[in-house]
């Protein structure tokens, strides 16, 4: 799952690595919070023969995906997150898939071990982020609501899949990561159907990753400075990244919805947040 992430790269190192002019400075952004605006990069028009500016463009959504046949996204669940085993399937997202795949930039993400019920552990939080430092590219779709007043809103959700070995100690979930050499193929909605691009929607690299411990409180929204990245333990190696105690897969949190936060558990987004 990913219920949080950070964007903290300078605009100038967007641009390049995205491959995209229209990026307009924004601040660093240490804890976004689905329903918050997200940055997303989209295939655009192919320029003019001979032109050297990027076919890309980059556009703000709302994080939490809402179809469009949703008639009041007030009675429909915030989805931030679809499942890449079963999106291309999925009536939520089968649309997207075909015709509107995007990226999503981060810094990293946060995730939360959960011990199992009755233990006497408490959850702990960790910023998850490439081992070699930069920019990361997670998998996503983009839907257009329109209300019947004829208003529009951009909405978008981050694909996820099984963790790699070093993430599925803390959890059994993480973002799909999109490497730069395949960017082009993912976006070409156009030329490429989504069985095409079916191969991407795999685990990185065990070796991708560091989770870093942190405090409790990247939980509250609220919380938005470089603070919340603060470590309160060394990092966990690779592979072997397993909680102390705990990297049994019966402590693994089951994915699907997200209860209330609070000190102990997690993000307190309310209880809104949808796995499918």
């Amino acid at each position: 799952m990913c219920g949080r992430f950070a964007l903290t790269e300078p605009t100038a190192r967007l641009k390049e690595f995205l491959d995209v002019v229209d990026v307009e400075e924004f601040p660093e952004r240490y804890n976004i919070a689905p329903t918050q605006p997200i940055l997303v990069v989209i295939a655009g028009d192919r320029q003019e023969p001979g032109s050297n500016l990027p076919d890309r463009r980059a556009l703000l959504v709302r994080w939490g995906f809402t179809p469009s046949w949703v008639k009041d996204p007030r009675e429909f669940p915030l989805l931030i997150n679809a499942r890449a085993e079963t999106a291309i399937g999925k009536a939520s997202f089968r649309a997207a898939m075909r015709h509107r795949r995007i990226l999503v930039p981060a810094s990293g993400f946060y995730e939360w071990h959960r011990p199992p019920k009755g233990s006497r552990e408490t959850s702990q939080a960790y910023w998850i982020r490439p081992r070699n430092g930069g920019i990361v590219a997670f998998a996503g779709l983009m839907e257009t609501w329109s209300s019947a007043d004829g208003s529009e809103v951009d909405t978008g959700a981050i694909l996820t899949t099984a963790a790699n070995r070093a993430i599925g100690g803390i959890h059994d979930r993480m973002p799909v990561v999109i490497e730069p050499q395949d960017f082009a193929r993912w976006l070409d909605c156009k030329t490429q159907e989504p069985r095409e691009v079916e191969d991407l929607l795999r685990p990185i690299d065990d070796a991708f990753f560091e989770a870093i411990p942190v405090s409790d409180r990247v939980n509250k929204v609220a919380n938005v400075g470089p603070e919340i990245q603060e470590p309160v333990a060394p990092a966990l190696a690779g592979a072997a990244a397993s909680p102390a105690g705990r990297g049994q897969q019966g402590a693994r949190r089951k994915a699907g919805k997200a209860g209330s936060g609070n000190d102990d558990g997690g993000p307190d987004d309310g209880g809104q947040l949808s796995l499918l």
